[in-house]
């Protein structure tokens, strides 16, 4: 596998969006082309709609997963939606460790790639997940790093799709930590043609090559990306609001100054009189209620955090399925030809 960069190279596509994808990576939203992103959201509403058809699509497959940090919706949606496909899912636990505490990366992926068809990866830094992408020949997917979270994006953008339909109409606004989740989410709105608005305090913004990145990608897709520090412009008018925890972890420390630091992007029932009156509230959770949101929010009929932790099951079946190449003639990706 190529080594992968801060911002990684936009990948040249040669044929189906779906079978150029088997093998690949999924280390970051930009590995994925606009029009495999439509494919992928595609599949995943399939899916979604027909979960029998693919049942033993992935016979034979195993998986192996280390994390490094603890993980709920994650790891579970990994382990049944690989299972119901008819894989194997082992899971290892590095929350004691490092993964590299051992041994080198190197010698971890060339093992890795003699046993599994997979590695997905929960890692404090980036570069342990880039680290084993250079090294092995197999997949490797990122379900968390401090720069990304990719396969949440994709569940969140493909929720939207569901409640709105028209993505490229949708504004989303997030407010709160310029964090990997911010970065995904800028990506992956580039990629698909949306507007989204992004407030943090000043300091605090998302990393200046992501935007960079985030905005090449949307001038060819017609998206918008907006970086603010105010967040009742954010979301004023906006379709859907997203917010996620102020101190994420390895960042405890942290935790007391960035509360009072953060304190005015608290997404409350006033902020969110801003938006638009049929305005979605999204959190990728575990949130941190009386901090980044109330309760008043979080359990109003106007939240769909719960059909996003859903869709989490729904999205990385479908990134197995492209990834190793499984099942792939059941589905049919709409035109891409708009």
């Amino acid at each position: 596998m190529s080594t992968r960069m801060l911002v990684a190279p936009v990948p040249q596509s040669s044929g189906h969006p779906a079978a150029e994808v088997a093998h690949r990576d999924l280390i970051s939203i930009q590995d994925l082309l606009p029009e495999e992103v439509r494919a992928l959201l595609d599949l995943t509403a399939l899916i979604k709609a027909r979960p029998a058809d693919f049942r033993g699509a992935l016979s034979g497959k195993q998986v192996v997963m280390f994390f490094e940090k603890p993980s709920l919706r994650t790891r579970l949606t990994f382990e049944a939606g690989l299972s119901s496909l008819g894989g194997q899912a082992i899971f290892v636990d590095q929350t004691r460790s490092r993964l590299d505490e051992r041994e080198s990366l190197s010698d971890i992926a060339r093992n890795l790639e003699r046993w599994v068809d997979c590695v997905i990866l929960r890692t404090f830094e980036h570069s342990t997940i880039t680290g084993i992408a250079e090294h092995a020949s197999i997949p490797v997917i990122n379900a968390l790093s401090d720069l990304e979270h990719p396969c949440q994006a994709l569940a969140d953008f493909f929720t939207l799709e569901e409640k709105f339909d028209d993505i490229a109409k949708v504004t989303l606004a997030y407010v709160g930590d310029g964090n990997n989740m911010s970065h995904s989410l800028m990506l992956l709105a580039a990629s698909l043609g949306a507007k989204i608005r992004v407030a943090t305090p000043k300091g605090y913004e998302p990393l200046a090559e992501v935007v960079a990145a985030a905005k090449k990608i949307a001038a060819k897709t017609g998206a918008k990306i907006t970086i603010t520090n105010d967040p009742v412009a954010a979301v004023t008018g906006a379709d859907a609001i997203y917010t996620d925890v102020w101190a994420s972890m390895g960042q405890e420390e942290e935790a007391q100054q960035r509360a009072q630091i953060f304190e005015p992007f608290q997404v409350d029932e006033e902020l969110m009189s801003h938006a638009a009156d049929h305005a979605l509230f999204m959190h990728c959770l575990p949130a941190h209620r009386g901090d980044e949101v109330t309760d008043a929010v979080i359990d109003s009929p106007q939240s769909v955090v719960f059909d996003q932790a859903e869709n989490r099951l729904h999205i990385q079946k479908a990134i197995l399925l492209m990834l190793l190449g499984g099942g792939l003639r059941r589905f049919r990706p709409r035109s891409t030809n708009a």
